[in-house]
């Protein structure tokens, strides 16, 4: 957001210099990004040529000798046209920047007559493209003056970086009423227009929308017999000093308006308006040739103000060519408009056109503003136009209905630490225009209309802090923990931490990918919800937020791989979203690896291959992935299950689930669908995994935390094997529970060492090895407690799967 400081002062009466100026405005959260003091301007000052001589070696050029107000006349060679004695014009000395030809002046030497600096065209000063000639005053200008001062070129502009929830602060007078809030002036009230009304506005006006919140209001006012032509200066000279190019007073009255008063407007040439002018949705395959000479196919997601010709302009966005404004223009249409912020949003977005109006209508624009606007216009065109303007139209808007806010002045010390008195915070917000309508320590506060990002009291609190100063804000060291050692995270952030290390000891790289990703990725891995799409993404393929960090993560491996980096190992300890509710977000940590990007190694080495490495990563890699998670954030091992079966994106025969007991699903692993990776336009050897720290259980409190003593057994371990044949379809995990359970107490671990398939099994049978390590506690075991627990051993593999011992 750009502004000069006059610009600024025909709102704010003020006597604060420009550095006081810039200082407030960052205090109060409108940083300055830039100023340009117009410095540059100052070395050129306002000279009359005494005497004007042909040069004697060339035809066109002149030998001037000019006086710069110190009566020490200087030699000049000039070659305009109407360079001439007794002429009073702009002097460049050498050593001066002159900013329209990007050069800086120095003693010269044309065709052997030396010239001591330039007189200034008013191209080579940027104030217009006229080269023809020298700049040429007015005879009575002071000679000597700095010609910047004399031209009003010496107005600094600031620039501020406007955040997007201010939108009050799209205008001059916004950002004035800010200063004077903060006590560096006084907000200046200009009095409502007034002139006279003749006759009505003749153009039918309709709204026609399935959403009245596409266009809340519209008003719209003919004025006849308008002269349109150049802009007075004064205006041009402000436009041009924030980055506008003047075109005719109509349309400069217009960008006027949207920076003076964050209301943007558009005049429509009344003879080329056929018909009524209707507020509607644009029809599939619509187009509309627009301002900018471009030519725009609409859909019916953009809403368009049209006539019996057609599309006349892109409502809040930007106009048609057809219907805009020229010289001949006579009559015109004024509007002045409300529309919905996320429609205007989205349509810019997908046709790509960033104007200032959608700038501020992105953003919200006061509603309350809508007829005041379009009577200031008017005021304006009458005034530089001339011209008799007729009755307003308004039509659809129902009124501004003010938030109120409950608020306890109590939140300001609570929330920023900052001791400011209920007198100064209730003054600080009836100066910003918030209504506090009780007394006490708690009130109600009604929003102003040009507020619209004010919902509750924290932002009430963040108003009266940056008004009454961040600086004022000690710093205050953090507050210790009385126990030694206390605990600081919660279980989760210690999982998360926890999570990442193991998973960066495993080779594995952190990545951070977006949390929104396009609709059909987020279907394809269980989300796409109505809830979870956003409302004004920051672009078309970011519109949902995510089910899963596979997705990101599995196009960031392609893009490696694109990019010729094939063995990638990534993980992310992020959310996922299943709703838009607290409850609905998950924290993952998910990974992924590709190519050869196993533990044991990567590429194609001999000695990686002789390890191991080398090969195609696969689902016992991810398997492995998963249970290093689960066991770093410290879960007993012994309880954790592995069924077959994952979700759909998934191979469904190279996958898995990680439970804890019947219900808890601690995480999915495997080698991913075809179908998945296909529609990902993703290739190669891939497998991942997802595992829900917040669904593993909270570890129980223990009484103490001093680890308990060591105790080992005096007996010696023994190791037992048993060979059970069970159907093809029997898990290994059915005969490990199965096994570990015939003795718990004893029995301290069950480990598979060999599977077998043959013909002298028979059809759909298989063998299935098991050592079964047996730790006595008490005693030492005899034969007849080792018959007893291979019985209970047998027993409970042949009742719970169907086993038998192998012969």
């Amino acid at each position: 957001m750009k502004f000069t400081l006059s610009w600024l002062k025909d709102h704010l009466e003020t006597d604060a210099t420009l550095e006081e100026i810039c200082e407030r405005l960052t205090a109060i959260g409108l940083e300055v990004e830039d100023v340009d003091d117009k410095a540059a301007y100052r070395p050129f000052v306002i000279a009359k040529v005494v005497s004007a001589e042909k040069h004697p070696s060339a035809d066109r050029l002149k030998v001037l000798m000019v006086d710069a107000g110190d009566g020490k006349p200087v030699q000049v060679v000039c070659g305009a046209p109407n360079a001439r004695a007794g002429l009073v014009g702009a002097l460049a000395r050498p050593g001066t920047y002159v900013p329209g030809i990007d050069v800086t002046l120095a003693v010269g030497n044309i065709r052997g007559v030396e010239s001591h600096g330039m007189m200034c065209s008013e191209k080579e000063l940027n104030i217009s493209e006229d080269h023809d000639g020298i700049i040429d005053l007015p005879e009575n200008a002071p000679v000597g003056m700095p010609f910047a001062s004399y031209a009003g070129l010496d107005d600094p502009v600031i620039e501020i970086n406007l955040t997007p929830n201010r939108p009050d602060c799209t205008s001059i007078h916004g950002i004035a009423r800010d200063l004077a809030a903060s006590g560096l002036g006084r907000l200046k009230t200009r009095p409502a227009p007034s002139f006279p009304v003749e006759g009505t506005t003749p153009a039918d006006l309709k709204i026609v929308l399935d959403d009245e919140r596409l266009c809340p209001g519209f008003a719209l006012r003919l004025v006849r017999g308008v002269k349109n032509g150049p802009s007075p200066a004064w205006m041009q000279q402000r436009l041009k000093a924030i980055g506008l190019r003047p075109i005719n007073a109509l349309v400069d009255i217009t960008n006027y308006m949207t920076f003076d008063q964050g209301r943007p407007m558009h005049v429509f040439d009344a003879a080329k308006v056929k018909g009524s002018l209707i507020v509607r949705r644009a029809l599939a395959g619509e187009t509309v040739l627009a301002l900018d000479t471009r030519e725009y196919k609409l859909t019916p997601n953009n809403v368009v103000i049209a006539d019996d010709n057609g599309v006349e302009s892109i409502g809040g966005i930007m106009g048609g060519e057809h219907s805009g404004c020229n010289e001949n223009t006579t009559d015109v249409l004024i509007e002045s408009a409300l529309w919905d912020p996320i429609n205007i949003a989205k349509s810019g977005r997908s046709l790509g056109i960033i104007t200032d109006a959608r700038y501020r209508f992105e953003r919200g624009v006061d509603p309350e503003y809508m007829v005041p606007g379009l009577e200031r216009t008017t005021e304006l065109v009458l005034e530089l136009c001339g011209g008799s303007a007729a009755e307003a139209k308004i039509v659809g808007y129902k009124g501004y209905t003010p938030k109120i806010v409950d608020f306890p002045y109590a939140e300001v010390k609570r929330l920023t630490g900052l001791e400011v008195s209920t007198e100064e915070s209730r003054s600080i917000l009836s100066r910003l225009g918030f209504e506090v309508e009780e007394s006490g320590e708690r009130v109600s506060v009604k929003v102003p209309s040009w507020r619209p990002d004010i919902d509750g009291k924290a932002d009430l609190v963040e108003e009266v802090m940056r008004i009454h100063g961040v600086d004022q804000i000690k710093p205050e060291p953090l507050e210790s923990h009385a126990a030694v050692n206390g605990r600081i995270l919660t279980t989760l952030q210690i999982r998360s931490r926890t999570a990442r290390r193991a998973l960066a000891s495993r080779g594995m790289l952190e990545a951070v990918t977006w949390s929104f990703i396009p609709e059909d990725q987020a279907k394809l891995f269980g989300g796409g919800k109505r809830e979870l799409k956003l409302a004004n993404p920051i672009a078309s393929d970011m519109s949902d937020m995510r089910p899963s960090l596979l997705p990101g993560l599995l196009t960031a491996a392609q893009r490696n791989a694109d990019k010729g980096f094939g063995d990638v190992a990534i993980f992310e300890v992020s959310g996922t979203y299943e709703t838009d509710t607290p409850e609905g977000q998950r924290r993952v940590a998910g990974g992924i690896r590709r190519g050869t990007a196993s533990l044991n190694g990567t590429g194609r080495l001999w000695s990686n291959n002789a390890k191991g490495g080398g090969k195609p990563v696969d689902v016992f890699d991810a398997k492995a992935d998963v249970l290093a998670v689960i066991e770093a954030c410290g879960l007993p091992m012994a309880n954790v299950q592995i069924e077959k079966g994952a979700p759909s994106w998934y191979h469904p025969g190279r996958s898995g689930t990680i439970k804890m007991g019947p219900k808890v699903v601690l995480g999915y692993f495997g080698e991913f669908h075809p179908k998945t990776l296909g529609a990902l336009d993703v290739s190669g050897a891939l497998c991942g995994f997802e595992v829900f720290l917040d669904a593993m259980p909270e570890p129980k409190k223990k009484a103490t935390r001093t680890k308990p003593p060591l105790e080992l057994s005096p007996f010696q371990m023994v190791k037992r094997d048993f060979a059970f044949v069970v159907g093809s379809e029997v898990e290994a995990g059915a005969i490990i529970k199965a096994a570990s359970s015939a003795d718990r107490k004893l029995i301290s671990g069950v480990n598979v060492f060999d599977v077998f398939e043959g013909a002298s099994l028979g059809e759909g049978r298989k063998s299935v090895a098991i050592e079964v390590l047996i730790q006595p506690a008490e005693r030492t075991l005899t034969d007849e407690d080792f018959e007893a627990l291979t019985a209970k051993i047998v027993g409970n593999v042949e009742k719970t799967t169907g086993g038998v011992l192998r012969a």
